[in-house]
């Protein structure tokens, strides 16, 4: 009778011990992953920029409403776990593939990209703090491999370099800056812009390296768009952005080019080429404001190896180079070169980024602020600040992107940054990513 009476009771005793310690187990194990979440809820105010205000981050109720997924934002939250620099402000996604070069509208409320995805995407840039951004994409013709872009007629139209099996080709788009239809946008789908002309074999079977544009307000220019395309051979070509019409063509003769630029005012092309020396073309306008000449006018002599990039001062008077002899040189086109008179030297300056081994590294990319006191550039993954006055290192970001950065743009104006306008750099890199930085602020020197 005893022994069946213990029998009894210790059946539910065991029970009873053996939940409460598959309880424990449970409950253990929901303390550790509570700690976890809240162990990598990524600090927002001591990186967040400067002048950019505290983000409240979405539910993840909010992220994963029923009909409407965002896996956007899992990026985005995964992205401001890591330690970002603190001129970093947003990056721009959608690209799956490199991203080959990037363009800012007049206005600065566009953005756009060419990618090896063979795509173009144009971002509506409302603010740069924004957790999304309205994307434009244009798929190009089959087998075109983007290498260039540029807006044309403003913030409307943009003009492509690509490359295919058969040479180089140009293809503009109008109607870019029209948002999508609400009938589209349910879809996930969008009409695709108009190609207004297009152009085949531009430079032979040679790539194009790079676009770039500016308004024509130089004398009787009647600030139209003119788009000039550098090709990897010597041959460099001036065109109508609206029209699409070819306008004159020059040659460096410097066995190849590295890239080109064209003056904000329309006036003047450079050219960074194979050799020390760059040459410098004037665009001559008739009185009907149309292009009547290109001519050579001036060299800039004084670097003792290849010039690697070079950009205008945004009053077209000055030219930026930087070369693989480690220095800066600051040039004053503004002489009358009619009466022989030469370009002048104002400035010139070391390349202040070495590598590892304490060699001076070569600049890739760079381009000036439309305030003309920052210059950007580049080395590799690295994106370097410089004081245009004086050279000094404003700031860096070692690994700006994971890979080379293969362009680089400045706004041409001060755009929102949470409410507060400021001077946005873009750049771009073999990462799928487009990166948005605030400019560094130039001490009193």
């Amino acid at each position: 009778m005893a022994a069946s009476l213990v029998s009894s009771l210790t059946l539910p005793l065991i029970s009873a011990v053996l939940g409460g310690a598959i309880a424990l187990v449970f409950l253990a194990g929901y303390l550790r992953r509570k700690r976890a979440a809240i162990a990598h809820i990524p600090p927002s105010a001591p990186n967040a920029a400067p002048d950019q205000p505290k983000r409240v981050r979405p539910s993840n109720q909010a992220q994963h409403k029923k009909g409407h997924p965002r896996p956007h934002h899992n990026a985005a939250d995964k992205d401001a776990a890591k330690k970002h620099h603190h001129l970093d402000v947003n990056t721009l996604r959608g690209h799956t593939d490199s991203v080959t070069a990037l363009h800012f509208s007049n206005d600065g409320a566009n953005l756009s990209t060419v990618c090896a995805d063979g795509a173009v995407r144009v971002f509506r840039i409302d603010d740069t703090s924004s957790k999304s951004f309205k994307i434009l994409r244009i798929n190009l013709p089959a087998g075109a491999h983007p290498t260039g872009v540029a807006f044309s007629e403003g913030s409307s139209s943009v003009v492509v370099a690509a490359q295919a099996l058969l040479g180089s080709s140009f293809y503009m788009y109008a109607d870019v800056s029209a948002p999508p239809t609400v009938q589209n946008k349910q879809q996930g789908k969008l009409s695709p812009p108009e190609i207004k002309w297009s152009h085949q074999k531009i430079h032979g079977k040679e790539s194009v390296l790079n676009l770039a544009a500016a308004h024509a307000t130089h004398g009787p220019g009647d600030g139209s768009t003119i788009i000039i395309s550098c090709s990897e051979a010597t041959d460099i070509k001036v065109w109508h952005g609206k029209s699409g019409k070819e306008l004159g063509t020059v040659d460096t003769n410097q066995l190849k080019n590295n890239m080109a630029d064209i003056s904000p005012n329309g006036r003047f092309i450079a050219a960074a080429a194979f050799t020390a020396d760059v040459k410098v073309w004037e665009i001559v306008y008739s009185k009907d404001s149309s292009v009547k000449e290109v001519n050579k006018v001036m060299q800039l002599k004084g670097h003792k190896s290849a010039v690697t990039c070079l950009c205008f001062a945004p009053t077209s008077e000055q030219i930026i180079t930087a070369s693989k002899d480690g220095s800066i040189r600051v040039w004053n086109i503004n002489v009358r070169y009619h009466l022989d008179e030469d370009p002048k030297t104002l400035r010139v300056l070391p390349i202040p980024l070495h590598d590892s081994k304490g060699s001076v590294c070569q600049y890739d990319h760079m381009s000036i602020s439309p305030d003309g006191k920052v210059l950007a550039v580049t080395s590799e993954s690295t994106l370097q600040w410089l004081c245009v006055e004086t050279g000094a290192v404003l700031d860096t970001a070692e690994k700006a992107h994971e890979g080379h950065i293969t362009g680089i743009a400045w706004a041409p104006r001060k755009i929102s940054n949470g409410g507060v306008p400021a001077f946005i750099l873009g750049t771009a890199g073999v990462d799928k990513k487009v990166k948005l930085w605030l400019a560094p602020q130039v001490g009193s020197t």
